[in-house]
């Protein structure tokens, strides 16, 4: 890495407001913080547009193409990363998100790619509806991903995608995943003259047993909110309502655990 001047105020100002979703989608940016996180999306290929170290960074000192392989596409091209702009200490404590600053901070483009007509008629989707735990939702789009799911839509009101505690959950898997960001009912909707009919199933605890599913080449997955389940204007899509049968006392399963039980049970036998 050369060494780049101190940053000026107004640039630390504006790494420090994308902490803030509002701010974010104002600039159509989002910071990766971390060692870890930042390392995994550039393995991923994710395209970050800026790059920010300390000297402490063990990462690429510059100039590197980390290249990917992801289970869909199969190894993609290289992507050479940004310039590594050198931070102070203390200037990386200024821009930092965290009470204990990390070494590496990095900046990619907010980009959704609108939900196509005919998007969901095959493959595998992973339905978010309400899942407002940033925690939830990154481990759910690891969980798409482990399994190979051919996307996950989110609805509107779902924790933010961009956000930092999502992207950490996610553990790289945000840069493999095809996500998108829809109207649930609307885009299930569309699904209701699709032949053969595609099974729309529903996690809800008067569901049939999990178990009983076949495995599946074409489904989708609805997940509901940790609070409220699955809303009412998605629960009037869902095709079969799937459950978990419970042995014991807890009142309900974490909303990624029980999509991990479901998303297993669909590729079994495959």
């Amino acid at each position: 890495m050369e060494h780049a001047p101190v940053l000026t105020k107004a640039e630390l100002q504006r790494l420090r407001s994308l902490r803030e979703k509002k701010n974010r989608e104002a600039a159509c940016l989002f910071v990766v913080e971390g060692e870890k996180v930042v390392a995994e999306l550039l393995a991923a290929g994710f395209p970050f547009v800026e790059l920010y170290a300390t000297e402490a960074w063990p990462g690429i000192a510059g100039g590197g193409t980390p290249s990917s392989r992801s289970p869909q596409n199969g190894v993609r091209a290289p992507r050479p990363h940004p310039e590594v702009i050198r931070l102070t200490e203390a200037d990386m404590a200024r821009a930092s998100h965290f009470p204990t600053p990390s070494s590496v901070l990095a900046v990619g483009r907010i980009e959704r790619t609108p939900l196509a007509p005919g998007e969901l008629d095959r493959g595998l989707t992973l339905a978010l509806d309400g899942v407002q735990d940033p925690g939830n939702v990154g481990t759910l789009l690891r969980i798409a991903d482990w399994f190979a799911f051919d996307r996950v839509v989110l609805s509107p009101d779902c924790a933010d995608l961009f956000s930092q505690k999502v992207i950490n959950a996610s553990m790289g898997s945000f840069a493999r995943v095809r996500t998108f960001t829809a109207d649930l009912a609307a885009a299930l909707a569309g699904l209701a003259g699709s032949a053969p009919a595609m099974p729309i199933l529903g996690c809800e605890l008067a569901g049939d047993d999990v178990h009983t599913l076949p495995a599946m080449r074409d489904a989708v997955v609805v997940i509901g909110s940790e609070g409220r389940g699955v809303s009412a204007s998605v629960r009037h899509r869902v095709t079969r309502g799937v459950t978990i049968p419970r042995h014991g006392a807890a009142e309900s399963l974490n909303a990624a655990v029980a999509a991990g039980i479901i998303c297993d049970q669909l590729r079994r036998g495959r």
